[in-house]
């Protein structure tokens, strides 16, 4: 799967790289002074480098947990985000980091016990309120944990600090970590879903809805709590119905007991990364949608983003009690 690997200098004997290398013995390894050496030059192919993407294993050195942006979040007052990785094992068409980014490559950053530092610090200042951190924004939290080892490393500490809550964002079945644990209430695993028809053309290389939804019933049954993330929600002819099968079909299959939150919201993208995405894919039927550009950023026309959030919301409201739903207002 990997056939290259960089490697920061000053990180070469880090205990995390050894292993790592250690998985990957016929993977090219190339060392580097810092990963934006790699990362962050301007003449690369983003859509080329997609086919097969290098590893590149890092130290990051600040801001370890961002604070999240107003109006996302899942019902606490201080939200923050936080990413091991940079870029991901799937190439969903509507991702905005393939405009964000100038490499396709994965970045990992390996010292995981900085960013729990700076993680215990935030909920140290406050200990008798709740802080929800987000871990998924730049990347897909499990997608590559038989690598990573990342919820392995992290869920014992957050189990540790009784008002931290994590929230794993996902489309990955690689659960087994998860399975082979004990859940903890205070951790959420949010599935992205979309419906079939959708997923099949704008979700390449991620897991199909099935697997999904089969991964998802599993860890619910083992007592984790459940997230589910229906966002971006995707407009196409016959949308109504779609999302109405998918709706039925999930609900079909969900504990709502255990279920912690359900989110929603329609496609966007800041205009920049829009018009970086759109010279990628010129002949995407997604960027032919009905669009309009609200405030620099790109989304559906107004009239129609309302339709298709009051359909979805309504049809939501069929099956969740209103106090474990949240609109995206971004």
């Amino acid at each position: 799967m990997i056939e290259t690997i960089y490697i920061e200098e000053a990180i070469l004997q880090h205990p995390r790289v050894i292993a790592i290398v250690a998985r990957f013995p016929q993977a090219r390894k190339i060392t580097c002074g810092r990963y934006g050496e790699v990362f962050n030059p301007k003449a690369q192919n983003f859509r080329l480098q997609k086919q097969k993407p290098a590893l590149i294993l890092a130290e990051k050195y600040k801001h370890f947990a961002m604070a999240a942006p107003s109006g996302y979040g899942i019902g606490a007052k201080r939200n923050y985000y936080f990413s091991h990785m940079l870029n991901c094992l799937y190439d969903c068409r509507y991702c905005f980091l393939q405009g964000m980014y100038q490499s396709a490559n994965y970045v990992l950053f390996v010292n995981y016990e900085d960013f729990q530092d700076e993680i215990r610090q935030l909920c140290f200042e406050t200990p008798s309120e709740a802080i929800h951190f987000f871990s998924g924004y730049d990347c897909d939290s499990l997608a590559l944990e038989p690598v990573t080892g990342f919820a392995r490393e992290f869920l014992p500490f957050f189990e540790k600090i009784p008002n931290a809550w994590l929230e794993l964002r996902t489309k990955s079945t690689q659960v087994r970590s998860l399975l082979n644990r004990e859940p903890f209430p205070r951790c959420i695993v949010a599935f992205s879903l979309n419906p079939v028809e959708i997923a099949a053309k704008v979700e390449a290389k991620a897991p199909t809805v099935l697997r999904r939804l089969d991964a998802l019933r599993k860890l619910q049954e083992h007592g984790w709590r459940i997230g589910l993330r229906f966002d971006p929600i995707i407009y196409q002819t016959g949308y109504q119905q779609q999302y109405r099968e998918l709706f039925e079909q999930v609900f079909s299959i969900i504990n709502t007991d255990q279920l912690h939150s359900v989110s929603l919201g329609t496609f966007r993208l800041p205009e920049k990364y829009f018009k970086k995405v759109q010279k990628l894919y010129p002949d995407e039927k997604l960027f032919a949608s009905p669009l309009d550009n609200q405030h620099g950023m790109i989304s559906y026309r107004q009239e129609l983003e309302q339709e298709m959030m009051h359909y979805c919301a309504e049809q939501l409201s069929h099956y969740i009690p209103e106090d474990r739903f949240f609109p995206c207002t971004l």
